[in-house]
């Protein structure tokens, strides 16, 4: 496995016009495999998430079985003449030694952004849809009921930390929520959905569960940028 990291050149209007795609995007994504072709129907898992830092501070980050080349992103969305110089615009890790190292009972930092749902009955008879979560009340819930098979527990706050009894319970933050809309690539009708990242620290609790998440996602609506969890170290 593999983690990629690549900072969007936000000044560039292919740049802004990926990011305001989510289909356009995961397409780009997909075109760094050159081993996977566009018309396959089975594709490799391939994870990814923007992180808005700041209005000039976008980062692109990929989690795949391969090693992705993106040659074409630089071109549309980074730094070409840089790239030409030596900096070839993104950074590529080795993912499987790190995630061979988690351990029960570590603690991290994370950063996940998902697409919270559940599924609603809006009239009696009538199936359930499903409906996307829109109180950070009902996002935190969400996550929180997928901690224990996801192999982790967001760790709470110490009591003279907590603002209110449920408000600040958990180390955690629900932010930046989007509404997105638009159409599909390869086949009519719309797509609508609503996303929130969380920051917060989590307790591994069971490393090989966590280590599918990972790898795996969290979630629905992984196409589209939702899903991929990251860990960093505390302190």
């Amino acid at each position: 496995m593999f983690l990629t990291r690549f900072r969007v050149n936000t000044a560039r209007t292919d740049a802004r016009r990926l990011l305001s795609a989510p289909q356009t995007m995961h397409a780009a994504v997909m075109a760094s495999f050159p081993q996977v072709l566009p018309t396959a129907e089975q594709t490799p898992r391939v994870l990814w998430r923007t992180d808005r830092n700041a209005t000039a501070e976008v980062l692109l980050f990929v989690v795949s079985p391969d090693r992705p080349d993106l040659t074409h992103l630089v071109e549309q969305a980074g730094w070409p003449a840089a790239a030409a110089s030596g900096t070839p615009g993104w950074e590529t890790y080795a993912y499987t030694p790190f995630l061979e190292r988690l351990e029960k009972g570590t603690d991290w930092n994370f950063r996940l952004t998902a697409n919270p749902v559940h599924h609603a009955r809006t009239h009696d008879g009538q199936p359930t849809k499903r409906t996307a979560h829109l109180t950070p009340r009902h996002q935190l819930q969400w996550l929180l009921a997928r901690q224990d098979p996801a192999g982790f527990r967001v760790l709470s706050n110490p009591d003279n930390r907590r603002i209110t009894e449920h408000g600040n319970e958990h180390q955690i933050t629900v932010r930046d929520q989007r509404s997105l809309n638009f159409g599909k690539r390869s086949a009519p009708g719309r797509v609508t959905l609503t996303t929130v990242t969380y920051d917060g620290r989590l307790q591994v609790t069971d490393p090989d569960a966590l280590r599918h998440v990972l790898t795996s996602g969290l979630g629905k609506a992984k196409a589209y940028g939702c899903g991929l969890m990251t860990l960093a170290p505390v302190g």
